[in-house]
């Protein structure tokens, strides 16, 4: 007797999957939190992929009866009443940093930048940079706008892809994805520019949520082509238009995805433990790289 099927599918059957609420209807459809096959009568649009209506009405993510736990996103998060709210305080950070910006001018940008290491004429002369011991430029610099339509375009791309990643993440692992991004982007701009080549801007970070949402995409196993071109589009941006940090936006991309992977594919009985260790080498590659520079520099 063939046991290669589910239980569910009719004896026999060697084609997809059935519905687990509805035996003997195929589908190619599985539920984003608990992967149980449904067909199209159940699946419930979620911000990637569908859920089933089980996993909908508990929020628990298990596929089993409702428990008193709290509801879980794919990476484990707790669900929120709002699932929005970090990204709208990134962009509030942002756009309050930007108004600094307009109020205290150059002296300002030129103390939150990311630069290597160079003589800053906006500081009287001085030496900066990251490798005389100012990391802080590493982070500041991912909330730094000078230019209206610089911090329009960024706050517009972080609101479309923050209302596509934040619910599938949740609050914390969403922060730590946007914040691991950035840095990721100003280390390697640190690594591989010019040492006095000043760059600013959330791109790197925002590329890092591209990254996840990618990832997030691949997970749920929907259609990549539209994804793929979406990122192809950017990147032919990225080397193409003048003034643009393309370390910062690989940089971001690549840490983004990485802890992403971390987040999703993390197995349930060690979740915890595969995604703090993820966020950390991440983070102690992004250390590794400004670490090197610097001794390089100095």
């Amino acid at each position: 007797m063939d046991q290669s099927g589910s239980p569910q599918e009719p004896q026999g059957t060697q084609g997809l999957p059935s519905c687990y609420r509805h035996p003997g209807r195929e589908t190619g459809i599985t539920c984003t939190r608990c992967e149980r096959p449904i067909c199209t009568d159940c699946m419930v649009d979620a911000s990637v992929g569908f859920q089933c209506p089980q996993c909908v009405r508990t929020g628990s993510g298990t596929g089993h009866a409702p428990t008193a736990n709290q509801p879980r996103t794919i990476a484990g998060g707790t669900i929120a009443a709002d699932p929005f709210l970090v990204t709208k305080i990134l962009i509030a950070i942002n756009a309050a940093v930007f108004v600094m910006v307009l109020v205290l001018g150059d002296r300002f940008v030129a103390e939150m930048e990311l630069i290597g290491y160079a003589r800053n004429p906006q500081l009287g002369g001085e030496t900066v940079g990251v490798a005389d011991n100012e990391w802080y430029r590493l982070l500041t610099a991912a909330f730094l706008h000078e230019q209206v339509q610089h911090i329009l375009f960024n706050l517009l791309s972080l609101w479309f892809l923050g209302r596509l990643v934040e619910p599938e993440l949740g609050r914390a692992r969403y922060l730590a994805v946007y914040l691991l991004s950035g840095l990721g982007g100003s280390a390697l701009a640190y690594l591989i520019a010019a040492p006095n080549q000043p760059s600013l801007g959330a791109s790197g970070a925002i590329y890092g949520l591209m990254g996840a949402f990618a990832v997030l995409v691949r997970r749920s196993n929907l259609d990549m082509r539209p994804v793929i071109a979406l990122l192809a589009l950017s990147l032919f941006f990225t080397f193409t238009w003048d003034n643009i940090s393309w370390e910062a936006h690989i940089g971001g991309l690549v840490a983004g995805a990485l802890v992403t992977l971390g987040m999703v594919y993390a197995p349930s009985a060690r979740r915890n433990l595969v995604q703090f260790g993820t966020c950390a080498l991440v983070l102690l590659a992004t250390v590794t790289l400004v670490v090197a520079r610097t001794a390089s520099l100095t």
